[in-house]
């Protein structure tokens, strides 16, 4: 019964996403559903311990993040530098690889250190314009931005320093570079396939005869009337916010070290700070804040007369971005505590080849708390040492288990309550009804390609 709960609140909350409903309201609601029907008396100490203590953390850490992302996009939108890269790209490689061009953008960006919701804040823009001069349904864009940003650089390409990657380092003692062949074997087929699924639903979209689409939310701003911008001008700040966040990776821990103990006048003890914990953090808001500062060096005079408008409507994006994550990130660690989940993450185990266990396990816990990163950790928390174990039994490399870890948790996290997914759509200003679908196509190539790689490791000993 408690893994029937647990599992109905899951889809309660996807189903409310899917159907257009805030998940600011059904995530907490769905989340103290289970409580109650498991230990009443237990809703109003879950609410406060444990799903608003993760909500307002998950804020204090991440929403400068999602701000200085959402200004940065807007700045990129209104100097028409978006416009500009895109008329580039589209003279360079014609109309009918726009899908293409946004991937690729997307995969540098994130494969740069810059995070998965800044990405999503800074392309659409671009891929907005070049969708619409090329003809191609806005409601495509979600999925394309999710193959570029969300898939194989955050967890499969070797040395990707997104936090999909790390994790498993601190379980396995391996390095961001495990398992390089397989890591790239398996971002071949997850880009190949993807890009397969993406220009065969185009096709059928071109032959409905259907275009860009009407009644559009959320469109770009860049007037009309303004001259456009040398594209490598217009590309100048995304390549400063990918340099300068590699750089602040290295810089902020050798200037502050791995802690730092704060002591201002008006304290009454020193606040010491973990600076390990942050330093990507720290990283990316430099980095944003540099790419902002250029772009309103180089483009004032285009931009200063909706700056306030413009940042206004990116400030309240950001606040409706952050909220649906926190939400959705409340809701994992509620579900996560419930004895249901214990059950099922238990029965896991009884999977008898270490690399489909690991696998299976990581993904269904990702997609159950809607989060790659915090469904791996709660698996590898509660099952590395049985893993390795299993894992030595068979001789199989460690480094292989951190590849099928870490690809495994990109998989089915995916699903209509999770964060990045709920932030890419209400960016973009498009439903779950109008383009989760095909996200969900990613997804599934997503979960397949790391039982395609275990397969490749099984049958030809690579890694």
């Amino acid at each position: 019964m408690s893994v029937i709960i647990a599992l109905a609140a899951l889809a309660v909350l996807m189903l409310a996403a899917y159907r257009g409903y805030s998940v600011i309201l059904f995530a907490p609601i769905a989340a103290l559903g289970a409580v109650l029907l498991t230990d009443p008396s237990a809703v109003a100490p879950a609410f406060t311990g444990v799903f608003m203590e993760k909500m307002v953390g998950f804020i204090k850490l991440y929403f400068p993040v999602f701000l200085l992302g959402a200004v940065f996009g807007k700045l990129i939108e209104l100097s028409g530098f978006s416009r500009s890269i895109v008329a580039a790209a589209i003279r360079l490689l014609g109309t009918g690889q726009a899908m293409l061009v946004i991937v690729l953008v997307c995969a540098l960006l994130t494969y740069g250190g810059v995070s998965l919701f800044v990405v999503v804040f800074a392309v659409y823009p671009f891929a907005a314009e070049m969708f619409r001069q090329s003809g191609i349904p806005k409601r495509l864009i979600p999925a394309t931005i999710a193959l570029g940003a969300f898939s194989f650089t955050m967890d499969a390409l070797p040395g990707t320093p997104q936090i999909q990657n790390i994790i498993p380092t601190t379980f396995f003692n391996t390095t961001a570079w495990a398992a390089p062949w397989l890591g790239l074997i398996g971002s071949l087929f997850v880009l190949g396939m993807g890009m397969l699924y993406l220009r065969r639903q185009l096709n059928k979209a071109l032959r409905a005869g259907e275009g860009y689409g009407t009644e559009l939310r959320n469109e770009p701003e860049t007037p009309d009337d303004i001259k456009l911008p040398s594209p490598w001008l217009a590309i100048a700040p995304l390549v400063l916010v990918g340099v300068a966040n590699l750089l602040f990776t290295h810089w902020i821990p050798e200037f502050y070290g791995k802690t730092h103990s704060l002591q201002l006048a008006g304290m009454a003890a020193p606040l010491q700070t973990d600076v390990s914990k942050l330093t990507a953090i720290w990283a990316v808001q430099a980095a944003l804040l540099l790419g902002i500062l250029m772009v309103l060096v180089s483009a004032f005079g285009v931009i200063r007369e909706k700056l306030a408008e413009g940042t206004r409507s990116a400030v309240g994006g950001s606040l409706l971005a952050a909220m649906n994550t926190a939400s959705e990130y409340g809701f994992g660690a509620v579900i996560a505590s419930l004895p249901g989940f214990l059950v099922l993450a238990d029965a896991l185990k009884g999977i008898p080849n270490p690399l489909v266990n690991e696998a299976v396990t990581v993904t269904l816990l990702a997609g159950i708390t809607g989060s790659a990163s915090g469904g791996m950790s709660i698996a590898l928390a509660a099952m590395s040492d049985s893993f390795i174990a299993a894992a030595n039994a068979a001789n199989i490399p460690l480094e292989v288990m951190h590849r099928v870890a870490s690809m495994a948790s990109g998989g089915m996290d995916t699903l209509p309550h999770n964060g990045a997914v709920i932030t890419l759509l209400a960016v973009t200003g498009l439903t779950h009804r109008e383009a989760y679908k095909d996200i969900f196509g990613i997804t599934i190539i997503k979960t397949l390609a790391v039982f395609f790689v275990i397969g490749v490791f099984y049958s030809t000993g690579i890694v």
